[in-house]
């Protein structure tokens, strides 16, 4: 029997970059994690495909899977819904393979209530002057909507105290570097191996 995989959670502000470094760690070298699309009530952007950067639908739709207990976590965010199906991690991660959430950090911190053992990594920007950079030069949303996500984005990265890590996107392949190492040497903690060697000490 696989042991089970390691839950990774990876969010942080809006505009900081969560999807361009998920895709990057995703198209490089010895990839083995399975990305667990997240769900969402907004409008599908230019170049978005479903079942590919999100499962998009309708608020009725999302509502009916909350309540009848079908997703991990989800959230409300800047008048969206956003969250992880429920079935579709469990079924990955006892089959071993380790499962890579890109959510939003209200998400975030309801995940770990379920899963306290998962890898929480927060995704920094160098500063709030490039984060703001980023989303304007973005392009997909008007002035007041960008207020509002540099907002919430001073909240969020006041949340960092509850994850495990912290990793500045300064430079994206610096940050995919960074994140697979972590995960790396989450796979070596003593209290995800321990249960091995105890059974081989009491076969001894």
């Amino acid at each position: 029997m696989s042991e089970r995989g390691l839950l990774i959670v990876l969010s942080g502000p809006s505009g900081v970059g969560k999807g361009t470094v998920r895709k990057a760690i995703f198209d490089s070298e010895g990839n083995e994690f399975e990305y667990s699309i997240s769900m969402t009530t907004r409008q599908m952007r230019t170049g978005e495909k479903e079942g590919v950067d999100y499962f998009f639908r309708s608020r009725e739709e999302f509502e009916e899977l909350i309540q009848t207990g079908k997703m991990l976590e989800y959230a409300e965010y800047v008048g969206n819904y956003y969250g992880t199906p429920l079935d579709y991690v469990n079924q990955t991660l006892d089959s071993g393979k380790d499962v890579f959430l890109e959510i939003e950090v209200q998400g975030a911190m309801k995940v770990k209530e379920k899963v306290p053992d998962g890898v929480f990594i927060f995704l920094t920007p160098p500063d709030f002057d490039e984060l703001k950079s980023r989303i304007v030069n973005r392009g997909t949303d008007d002035m007041a909507v960008i207020d509002e996500r540099m907002k919430v984005a001073r909240e969020e990265v006041d949340m960092m105290r509850h994850y495990d890590y912290a990793v500045v996107n300064d430079k994206v392949d610096l940050a995919v570097d960074r994140i697979k190492k972590i995960i790396e040497s989450e796979h070596y903690r003593v209290d995800r191996v321990i249960h091995r060697y105890e059974k081989m000490l009491k076969e001894f």
